[in-house]
Formats: C-alpha cells, structure tokens, sequence
C-alpha cells in the first residue's frame, strides 16, 4: 500500500508585504512520510520562511503547500491552527518556553490544545509518564521536571522544548536551528537523542525502548531539521541546500554585481 508524502509543495511563490521581490520560489518539493532531512543555507536564503509556511503559519501567494494530506492553502486559519496543534511539532531556536511554567508542564502544553494530541500521548501511558519519558530519553533528570524553565540552563531547556515538540507523536516534526547554542560533543548527543526518538535510530540492546521506536516507525513520522552546521547532515536520510531549490534566492545572486 502506498503512503502519501508527508509535504508536497508546487509552484510555491512567496513574498513578505510590501517587498516587490519573491522570498521563496520553489517549483516543486517532495519530502516522504517517515523521511529525516537536513535543509541549510546561508542567511536569508527563506529557511525560516519556508518552515512558517510548512507549519501553516504563513500563506504563500501562489501555488499548492499539501502537508500530511492537507491543502494547506485551502485551510482557514483556525483549521491550519487545529492541523498544526494536533499534527505538527515545532522545536524552535528560541524555545518558546513559557518560563514560570515547570520543564514538565511545559512539555504538556500541545495536548491541552488538542484531544488528538492529547489522546495519541496517553495511548501507551498516562499523560504525565509520557512526558516523563520523553524527558528521561531526552537525559533531564526528575530533579529537573519541577522546576521553572527559567531556572534550566540553555541545554536543558532546549531538550524540554525537544519533549514537547514530540509529545503525542506527531506525524511531522519541523526543527528550527535547535542545536545553535550547543559544543559539538552536546550537538552530537542531542541529534542522536532526537532521531531515536523520532523513530530514524534504536538503542542496542534496549528491548523496551525497541519497542516505542517500532511504534514510532509505523507511525512514519517526518523530520524538517534546518541548520547551518553541514557537519550534522550524514546523520539525516538526505540533505537540501535550499539554493538549489528557491528561484528566488537564484535571481538575487545572479542580479548581484561582480
């Protein structure tokens, strides 16, 4: 049985207001169920643009953006908001950690904004297990779960804001620059931890956590991980050099003097 991409993108224009120049311009993107990808590019090449489109927060002007079998496009913005709270997982650069709320709550947040979501997290285990996995297999300690994300360091609250972009197994997780604040030894830990959980690696010999990553895999969830660091793109399934793909970015560089 086939199974449908997890975004197919034709004829994507995009331009901010009042800007007479396209953002983005992309003729045609495929990314399959259960892919892991690794999209980078300099500075305003539309990376960050193209994951707001992605997550239904921005409108392009012209063509077709179909995200987990929906026409995004066609959606109003309540339902794009239902579509992204109960489907889509962010890991922003910045967190977006509500800081007088404790690591856990914190991680809690998307399934109080959706019964699917909701509903997907305590299939296995308790709401609040399911949080509390997530952070284990994320290395924060129950020491750490009570505390305001404002009390964390810069690492531990980058892995709550990992949890709750994955709680409720979301069938699309889109990660913006996450591992930016991080050495290269955390880097590698933490993309390791995020693909497992994602369900694209398994510990050896861990037969219980063999287990959650076999559902994981049914479940074909997608990964978006954008960041400028190429050294992290062998651990994806492909790599996109958003150049290659934005018209857009294309048309500045060849009108650029010499």
């Amino acid at each position: 049985m086939s199974v449908s991409p997890a975004i197919v993108l034709d004829g994507l224009q995009f331009r901010w207001p009042g800007q007479s120049a396209l953002c983005l311009d992309i003729p045609r993107l495929e990314i399959a169920a259960g892919e892991a990808v690794f999209l980078h590019g300099p500075s305003g090449s539309g990376k960050s643009t193209l994951l707001g489109i992605l997550g239904g927060v921005a409108v392009p002007q012209a063509g077709r953006v179909n995200v987990l079998g929906n026409e995004l496009t066609a959606m109003s913005s309540r339902a794009r908001d239902r579509l992204r709270a109960a489907h889509i997982g962010f890991l922003f650069q910045q967190f977006n950690l509500l800081p007088w709320l404790s690591a856990i709550d914190n991680v809690l947040l998307p399934c109080t904004f959706s019964v699917e979501r909701k509903a997907r997290a305590s299939r296995r285990h308790s709401l609040r297990d399911e949080a509390e996995r997530l952070l284990t297999q994320l290395d924060l300690t129950m020491s750490h779960w009570l505390k305001p994300a404002a009390e964390l360091s810069v690492g531990q609250q980058q892995r709550v804001a990992a949890a709750r972009a994955l709680i409720g197994r979301p069938e699309l997780v889109i990660a913006d620059e996450p591992t930016s604040a991080l050495d290269a030894e955390r880097q590698q830990i933490f993309i390791d931890l995020l693909l497992r959980e994602v369900g694209q690696r398994s510990s050896v010999g861990d037969v219980a956590l063999h287990g959650e990553i076999s559902a994981l895999r049914s479940a074909r969830t997608a990964l978006v991980f954008v960041s400028h660091d190429q050294r992290l793109a062998s651990h994806f399934d492909r790599t996109i050099d958003l150049r290659t793909i934005n018209l857009a970015v294309q048309a500045d560089a060849a009108t650029e003097p010499a």
